[in-house]
């Protein structure tokens, strides 16, 4: 009986592309992602890791990439990530940076630096925002101009591919490491009856087939489903801080809004009593100035009362 085999399980895919025996796969590979990015195709690489069926027994923390040398000298980084979560951009940059570092020894002149291509399957949308499945990476300016022309990095989405018909090579792989696990060996569809899928196909076999290969295969699968596990627990904790974080920073400024609307309205109370005290003085300043106006009419009529009695004794 034949398993099923996901060529996205990180020992499988090592298998694929890290193998000795797969050299040539690894060549299809890459000429199919990169295309008409590279002067001329590849012709010949050196695998730089390779795959090694004990290391994924015994180590689980073994390197899972594979990195390879053309014969110009040029190299390369694939690899295929499960599980998008925050940081992978920069894990992402760090290893290209890394690798394309790496070619200089101390006192070494920049010009021995050669182009370095990072080439990224995710199986989870890295921009699930942005459409497209292809992303690719360079070192160059808002209006496009290189600063090197020393490759850079491609992300491919598997789930956002959906392509029909299988046109290009590129489509081809993708292709395959989407729907691997569900291809039976024995129903090829018309995509897959090519001299590389059918090598690619006999890997999958080779995991289903033997029992050491699938037990490995198997105990992979299951440490990146406990990994994926903490990760999604890890998301989820991050989340309900996040959250909380939102809602203690809703509370402070509600907080902030009803100090805000207090303070206001101990403003406008002021004003208000400042307003009351300003009328009770103008009040008070129109009560002593009508009285004032009263005693000046009382004195002025007292005085001409005394003026009467005056002119009347003058009379008699």
């Amino acid at each position: 009986m034949r398993h099923p085999i996901d060529p996205k399980i990180d020992c499988v895919f090592k298998a694929l592309l890290g193998a000795e025996s797969n050299r040539a796969l690894l060549i299809h590979f890459l000429n199919a992602m990169l295309g008409a990015e590279l002067p001329a195709p590849i012709s010949s690489v050196e695998i730089l890791n390779p795959y090694n069926e004990r290391e994924f027994i015994d180590d689980k923390l073994s390197i899972v990439d594979v990195k390879a040398r053309d014969n110009h000298d040029d190299l390369y980084q694939i690899e295929i990530q499960l599980l998008s979560y925050r940081d992978l951009p920069a894990r992402i940059s760090y290893g290209w940076a890394d690798l394309y570092s790496s070619q200089l020894s101390s006192g070494q002149p920049y010009s021995r630096l050669k182009p370095t291509y990072a080439i990224w399957l995710l199986a989870e949308d890295l921009f699930p925002e942005r459409d497209g499945y292809l992303h690719d990476f360079r070192l160059r300016d808002a209006q496009g101009q290189n600063l090197v022309e020393h490759g850079g990095i491609w992300l491919l989405e598997l789930n956002k591919f959906d392509t029909e018909p299988v046109n290009t090579e590129q489509e081809r792989w993708l292709k395959f490491f989407k729907e691997g696990e569900r291809l039976d060996s024995d129903a090829l569809p018309i995509w897959m009856q090519t001299p590389e899928m059918k090598q690619a196909m006999s890997t999958l076999e080779a995991f289903s087939d033997k029992d050491r290969a699938y037990h490995a295969y198997q105990a992979r699968q299951n440490y990146l489903r406990q990994q994926m596990s903490i990760q999604q627990e890890l998301d989820d904790r991050r989340a309900e801080v996040e959250q909380a974080k939102q809602e203690a920073e809703q509370a402070k400024q509600a907080t902030e809004h009803a100090k805000q609307a207090t303070e206001q309205a101990k403003q406008a109370t002021e004003q208000a009593k400042q307003a009351t005290e300003q009328a009770k003085q103008e009040t008070e300043q129109a009560n002593r100035a009508a009285e004032q106006e009263r005693a000046a009419k009382e004195a002025a009529l007292a005085e001409i009362e005394r003026l009467k009695a005056q002119l009347r004794g003058a009379a008699d």
